[in-house]
């Protein structure tokens, strides 16, 4: 939100206590993978982490990007015809035939659950028109959402290009974005699907390789990785109550226990606590705001035992301007700032809503309801 240079800064410190924090909690956990990172879903806080922001090759994991691009395309339902270069790519397949349709939607089926480097070639080339096009979404997608440490060059993961590569913190980044889609969500968390053969009288059934869904109860989705020089990477999730957490490890010989022991750390170690409950807000003295500003969005953020009560909050509002209710019914006028450890953690927009008088009503039609009323008529049709 961009607030005018007229911005009056209204300092209403709720003061709880500041206290040096460190922003991130670096667990007790030890992990075996070269790089890991494990972070809450809904905040993005960062609960733990070794080595995240350091470059490394990340192997079948990258096909969490070509999922999200061939979902956002719009065109699940449509049917692609699979090319003869597809059917050629090398490493896991679900054996796809040259020639044959298939819908798209199976395609991402296949990728996710079966780490089909035939189905993502056949992606790219139906939603980029080829691969290097398809490559070219997938760099501008990454940068759209934060990956600033990443490169891709194919939408496999295999070891064809030296610059393809990502951290642990950026393929985090890129999960929680996927994770806000409901249909991305239920492929990353669907144990077994049965896809379509055309050509046999048999369908195809996918096992997904992830085994963490049915290792660990709080399993939710995630996506395996392995090539001969990524070694094995893996980016799950995990839903347990009210918080979601994401945990990725790059070159991790024990990456299913590694996951496990991560998450039970950061949901031993962090609760899910109300800053700022949504509804309306007195903040201000103004005449003209009094009782019209509110929130619309409570804000929640991950936080440790040591940390429950050492939030401070900071309420910014415009210069009230002379049209606002005359222009207006609704319209952002400022934002609160949650702060830990001195620095802005999360931020939500203040609205400011006019009030709508209701019309008095005449002794007629006042009359006239009641009359209605009586002899069981709904004044409103």
């Amino acid at each position: 939100m961009r607030l005018i240079s007229k911005l009056v800064i209204i300092t209403l410190m709720i003061s709880l206590l500041i206290v040096n924090i460190p922003q991130k909690v670096g667990a007790s956990t030890g992990v075996n993978a070269a790089s890991a990172v494990l972070i809450e879903q809904k905040s993005g806080r960062v609960l733990f982490e070794k080595d995240a922001h350091t470059k490394r090759r990340i192997a079948s994991i990258t096909k969490i990007m070509t999922a999200i691009l061939a979902i956002e395309s719009g065109k699940m339902n449509q049917y692609v015809k699979v090319s003869e270069q597809a059917t050629r790519a090398e490493g896991s397949s679900v054996y796809l035939k040259p020639g044959e349709k298939i819908k798209l939607n199976d395609l991402v089926y296949g990728l996710m659950l079966r780490s089909g480097n035939d189905t993502a070639v056949a992606i790219a080339e139906y939603v980029g028109g080829s691969v290097d096009g398809f490559a070219y979404l997938m760099n501008q997608k990454a940068r759209e959402i934060g990956m600033y440490d990443t490169h891709f060059a194919n939408p496999h993961g295999l070891d064809d290009h030296e610059n393809h590569y990502s951290t642990a913190y950026d393929m985090a980044i890129l999960m929680r974005y996927a994770m806000q889609n409901k249909t991305f969500q239920k492929i990353s968390g669907t144990k077994v699907y049965r896809a379509p053969n055309p050509t046999e009288d048999w369908d195809r059934v996918w096992k997904n390789k992830n085994r963490l869904l049915t290792k660990y109860k709080f399993a939710t989705g995630g996506k395996t990785g392995y090539t001969k020089r990524a070694k094995r990477t893996l980016v799950t999730t995990a839903t347990k109550g009210d918080m979601n957490l994401i945990a990725v490890t790059l070159n991790d010989p024990d990456d299913w226990n590694d996951h496990i022991s991560m998450y039970e750390n950061g949901f031993k170690d962090f609760d899910m606590a109300e800053v700022l409950t949504k509804g309306k807000v007195d903040i201000s003295k103004n005449k003209l705001y009094k009782g019209h500003l509110f929130l619309k969005k409570s804000i929640v953020y991950p936080v440790t035992s040591k940390e429950m009560d050492q939030f401070s909050i900071k309420y910014k509002v415009e210069k009230p301007r002379k049209n606002l209710i005359a222009s207006h019914n609704e319209a952002i006028v400022g934002k609160a700032e949650v702060y830990l450890n001195g620095r802005v953690v999360e931020e939500a927009p203040i609205y400011f809503e006019k009030i709508q008088k209701k019309e008095k009503k005449g002794l007629l039609n006042s009359i006239k309801e009641m009359f209605l009323s009586v002899i069981g008529v709904n004044v409103n049709g």
